[in-house]
């Protein structure tokens, strides 16, 4: 796609998911265990089910919405005080910070600020806990994986909308896109991923970055040309 800056006001946007691309390992699992373990213990005796449930999915007896909806109720509940969540939330986010976050992907994210990007975190984890880790991050906006109720005291185990996750992703993006008055054709996207299933979103950006990639994505990587970064 054309970038001619010099035609038009260009918007110009760096968007990263997060999970083993800015962080080294995934952060939902780890995030269910944080909290079960600070608020409410006796749920743990719960966590090995969880592994049974990954199994259903993989066997696609259940889908990756059910799955993060069944493993939330059992490790945090299915209807819990947003305000009684909330210190676990930002311990966790510290937690991340502080032991599981790529340096490498840090550099970027300055260096994307510092060019004039607007930082944009997109990711199939929950804005529940997502947003208070992009605000350490110094990101400007997040799409995320939302609950039902958002608005709500309360946070329950259901999803509302699309999981952010492969194509679903990329129409959350241009959702996005529209209710900020971004046009594609007067803006400059960089996009930032270590899995193929964000291909959709590495396919629109004008430039595609596969970080940290795993091997499906590092193929097709090589075979659309897209860059390939090392963050650790």
């Amino acid at each position: 796609m054309a970038y001619n800056e010099t035609a038009r006001a260009v918007t110009r946007l760096a968007i990263y998911d997060m999970d083993r691309t800015i962080t080294f390992r995934g952060t939902y699992t780890p995030f269910l265990l944080h909290v079960a373990t600070h608020m409410a213990p006796w749920r743990l005796i719960f966590a090995p089910v969880v592994p049974f449930i990954m199994i259903a999915y993989v066997l696609r007896f259940i889908s990756r919405r059910r799955l993060k909806e069944m493993n939330q109720a059992l490790m945090i509940g299915g209807r819990v005080s947003r305000a009684r969540l909330q210190p676990h939330i930002e311990s966790f986010a510290r937690k991340v910070m502080e032991r599981n976050v790529r340096p490498g992907a840090l550099a970027q994210v300055a260096a994307d600020r510092a060019a004039g990007y607007r930082l944009v975190l997109a990711t199939a984890s929950y804005r529940l806990y997502v947003e208070a880790i992009a605000r350490l991050l110094g990101f400007d906006a997040v799409i995320a994986t939302d609950h039902l109720g958002q608005g709500l005291d309360y946070v329950r185990a259901r999803i509302a909308g699309d999981n952010c996750y492969d194509a679903a992703k990329l129409g959350m993006i241009q959702a996005w896109m529209v209710q900020h008055d971004v046009h594609r054709n007067a803006a400059h996207i960089r996009a930032y991923s270590d899995h193929v299933s964000d291909a959709p979103m590495l396919e629109y950006a004008d430039e595609a970055f596969a970080a940290n990639p795993h091997p499906p994505l590092a193929k097709l990587a090589q075979e659309r040309g897209w860059t390939r970064v090392d963050w650790g």
